[in-house]
């Protein structure tokens, strides 16, 4: 693939008074940061923190709330809440006896309305967004409806970066005069979107910049986000001699690496690689292999046929994919998924507990709150070699070990392996010319991850920055003029 070299030193005239901004607007989270030349500022998105959920909340007004308020705005509008599906009406029909009237007119015999095969849910306060990012490279998921309006993917986005630009805008340092007005921004992306279309990448940056646009980013450029994640570290240690670099950003929602040539005041992009493995897919997995059992998966129960008992396994796998994405996991709070529920608890025996506590987590909207466990869960095991999963809720208490958590994560090492293979191939370059690993992301803090990067690279490995490194890089890169400008 064709290098890419850029100065490390700015390309524009140092009396001009203008920042590098730079946005990560990521799968889960997002962040942002600004550079003045000398030093990078992050910027604090939510009160009490610097990272924000991806997150946007529309309810039935179509009142916006983006963030963390948007997730916790869902999780209370649907906590214990019945979904009250019914037919779509697609409009009105009516029929006549055969019979001419008095006006020479058809006599009308009853009216009726047409429904759709589409089912609304009536009592939905909300519709919760996150992981739209995830949809951008698909070429068929251009609309998402909000009640009964059809959204952009655009529209879905914009709010989150009209947030993040006023609390730019808000947290400039005050001695900025004439305080700058924030048009401008460095556009991170990682190596390849999801999707299967062949012009995915273009497809979804074309509506990342869209999105920018009408957040008021008017001048855009754009840097892939491992470059930038390197670009931070090498800003950081400005003592570094001539190194061949291999930059891990393992994410939320993707795993994206790079091979950076650094000599001096000069790096060339040597080779990028990306594929869609994330902390989300380690999460599903955890929720798969722990909670799954204790909900009921494996079980089997009986019920009245028309001549004799029937024994069968229990349909777990109705229940799986919207016990695995919490934002729609409401859903199962339909009498299609209770009922059999009830038939089952009837039972009595074992097994019966288990399905009350599935139970329990639909009326009570709790599969959030489970992944965040998963969430503290992992985090916790990423410095001890064992760690309590205790939802008091469901009465679910276990003791998850480090050698257990790594089994359940064996696939995703696997493709970690494979992906840092594929970058050194597409380099031309050898485990030994690599002269300094930066690892970097959420989850490259997963104690198994930093081993096979280890064991790979001995003593080379450094960690950066996990979840501000690419937003720093971003605001570095439009500094100096290293992105790409938007065409």
């Amino acid at each position: 693939m064709t290098s890419k070299q850029h100065s490390l030193q700015r390309s524009i005239p140092n009396t001009e008074k203008r920042l590098g901004i730079g946005v990560d607007y990521g799968t889960s989270n997002s962040a942002a940061a600004i550079f003045d030349g000398e030093r990078v500022t992050i910027i604090n998105l939510e009160q009490h923190a610097k990272v924000m959920p991806s997150a946007i909340y529309i309810n039935r007004d179509y009142q916006i709330v983006t963030g963390q308020e948007a997730i916790e705005e869902y999780v209370r509008s649907n906590t214990g809440r019945t979904v009250e599906l019914s037919a779509e009406i697609l409009g009105e029909g009516r029929t006549t006896t055969g019979q001419i009237g008095d006006h020479g007119l058809p006599e009308e015999a009853s009216t009726s309305l047409i429904y759709g095969q589409s089912l609304v849910d009536g009592g939905q306060q909300g519709r919760l967004f996150r992981g739209v990012k995830r949809l951008l490279g698909n070429n068929e998921t251009q609309r998402l409806m909000v009640f009964d309006k059809p959204f952009r993917l655009v529209a879905l986005i914009t709010p989150l970066l009209v947030r993040i630009r006023s609390t730019i805008a808000a947290q400039l340092p005050i001695n900025l005069q004439p305080r700058p007005f924030i048009d401008h921004a460095c556009i991170g992306h990682p190596v390849n979107f999801e999707g299967s279309h062949s012009d995915k990448n273009h497809a979804a940056l074309s509506a990342l910049s869209e999105s920018y646009g009408y957040a008021e980013f008017k001048q855009q450029s754009f840097f892939q986000e491992p470059n930038a994640a390197a670009l931070s570290y090498l800003h950081a240690n400005p003592q570094l001699q001539s190194r061949t670099l291999l930059a891990v950003d393992f994410g939320g929602g993707t795993l994206d690496l790079c091979v950076i040539k650094h000599t001096n005041d000069d790096f060339e992009v040597v080779a990028t690689h990306g594929i869609g493995l994330g902390g989300d897919h380690i999460d599903q997995l955890l929720f798969r292999e722990l909670i799954f059992p204790l909900l009921g998966k494996g079980e089997r129960w009986r019920r009245a046929g028309e001549d004799r008992e029937i024994e069968t396994a229990f349909p777990f796998e109705e229940y799986e994919d919207l016990l695995l994405n919490w934002a729609v996991s409401y859903m199962l709070n339909q009498n299609k998924y209770t009922t059999p529920l009830h038939q089952r608890i009837l039972e009595g025996d074992d097994a019966a507990v288990k399905f009350q506590r599935l139970y329990d987590l639909i009326k009570n909207n709790y599969s959030y709150l489970v992944f965040q466990l998963l969430k503290d869960l992992k985090a916790e095991l990423s410095y001890k070699e064992s760690a309590l999963l205790d939802i008091p809720e469901l009465d679910i208490e276990i003791t998850l070990t480090r050698e257990h958590f790594e089994q359940i994560i064996a696939e995703p090492l696997i493709k970690l392996n494979a992906a840092v293979e594929k970058t050194l191939e597409l380099a031309g370059i050898s485990e030994q010319e690599i002269e300094l690993v930066i690892r970097t992301g959420g989850s490259s803090l997963i104690p198994a991850v930093k081993d096979i990067l280890d064991s790979r690279f001995p003593n080379k490995v450094v960690e950066h920055d996990p979840f501000t490194s690419v937003a720093a890089g971003l605001a570095i890169a439009e500094y100096l003029g290293a992105a790409e400008l938007k065409h």
